[in-house]
């Protein structure tokens, strides 16, 4: 988002300066080199929705290069494999009766065709799973899901956050039984790079490993930003995307109440194992795991998506920063990652494991909390020239790229507009 701000900065004629905390642009989004193959730090896919996306390529010089695939989901339950995501899946799934498999079916069709999300804000996922599936149903297939991702915050999730990564994903459907999805041809990199050049074509000037320190306020109005390392920059508006939890710490003392309503938006941490192998796990994109001998919600077979010549899986592991396992070792993640994958498929040896990353982040999702858009601020703060927003303001759109395009796109419009 912060790039694409920049971008868009200079497109509407701003002169604007770009301050990145890491030593790379591009943040969720950006690659490493991991044994020669440049990939994505924490995977990122398209959905068929995500226009935002695809109008930047076009204006970026970069029409063509989202490539749409066919693309297929796992269900790992209690020891086996199933396909799952489909009409067939669920009538052939032997660990539901039909009652059941007619509840979730009338769920997700709904989700899908559903508009107004005002009254799943005002309670949790779990109320709105129970009442469209019944107790047990919700027990055996997303209860393991929502807790190996939030922990002891899982009763603290709204539902219309979770309604709405149901209706991205389906509506992500040439019908009911073919999904399709997207990758940008080089991986998310080639929109980084795109950006960067587009932003430095535009007299804009990035400056990397510069995390904000405070910003600079007189009289109620911005007047610019000082780094950790002491430099000043001085700006008549100033966008922010750095995440809320550490928004209060750039906000002047003096904005108590205002650095307040960023400090009450809890995330929770992901430590992301990559998994490079000789050999495909499965013939799936994603596979949601509910076997209580793995603490996983879910792995990703990337390379089912995009071509890679090599198979690649992502194994996010999701839980509040304060959980002690955050602190484990890599090596802990990536063995239980591995047995994970091997349980799935059980004819891989571990001599088909042939490389392995793993990537940390403490605010890597945030929980979007019942009645979330009371508390959420608005994006333009009491402070005249200053904006503020994370990927908390998507709500109740989950993190994405085209998201994060468009967010951009309007903050720099309002600029245009004062």
């Amino acid at each position: 988002m912060g790039l694409a701000a920049a971008w868009h900065g200079v497109r509407n004629g701003f002169d604007v300066d770009l301050l990145e905390a890491a030593p790379v642009a591009g943040g969720m989004a950006a690659h490493f080199d991991f044994g020669g193959l440049s990939i994505e730090r924490f995977y990122h896919f398209c959905a068929l929705s995500d226009h935002d996306t695809l109008e930047a390529l076009d204006q970026l010089g970069l029409k063509g290069a989202m490539k749409w695939r066919t693309t297929r989901m796992g269900l790992y339950f209690d020891g086996k494999l199933y396909p799952w995501g489909d009409p067939v899946s669920l009538l052939t799934f032997p660990q539901l009766g039909l009652i059941g498999k007619l509840r979730y079916g009338l769920q997700a069709f709904h989700s899908t065709r559903r508009k107004d999300w005002s009254k799943l804000d005002k309670i949790n996922a779990e109320q709105w799973y129970v009442g469209w599936l019944g107790q047990q149903t919700y027990e055996r297939l997303w209860k393991p899901l929502m807790h190996y991702k939030f922990y002891e915050m899982a009763q603290h999730v709204s539902a219309a956050w979770v309604w709405q990564r149901i209706k991205r994903i389906g509506r992500s459907r040439k019908s009911l039984f073919e999904e399709k999805l997207g990758y940008i041809e080089g991986g998310s990199q080639t929109l980084v790079d795109a950006l960067v050049k587009a932003i430095g074509e535009g007299g804009g000037r990035i400056h990397l490993s510069a995390p904000a320190k405070k910003l600079m306020v007189k009289g109620g109005v911005i007047k610019g930003v000082t780094t950790a390392d002491g430099r000043v920059f001085e700006a008549d508006h100033v966008i922010s995307t750095v995440p809320t939890p550490y928004v209060a710490e750039i906000i002047p003392d003096e904005y108590g109440d205002l650095r307040a309503n960023y400090a009450r938006i809890r995330n929770v941490a992901v430590v992301c194992v990559i998994l490079k192998l000789k050999r495909p796990v499965s013939k799936y994109f994603w596979v949601n795991i509910s076997d209580k001998r793995f603490q996983i919600p879910g792995v990703i077979e990337f390379s089912n998506l995009r071509p890679l010549g090599e198979t690649i899986v992502y194994v996010p592991f999701y839980m509040p920063q304060s959980n002690p396992k955050f602190g484990a070792p890599d090596e802990a993640f990536i063995k239980e990652s591995w047995e994970c994958l091997k349980a799935i498929n059980p004819e891989l040896e571990d001599a088909d494991r042939i490389d392995a990353h793993v990537g940390r982040l403490r605010f890597a999702q945030p929980v979007y909390e019942p009645r979330f858009a009371d508390i959420l601020p608005a994006v333009q703060t009491p402070i005249a020239g200053l904006q503020i927003a994370d990927t908390a303001f998507y709500y109740p759109e989950d993190r994405g790229v085209s998201e994060s395009l468009r967010f951009a796109r309007d903050m720099v419009g309002k600029l245009s507009q004062a």
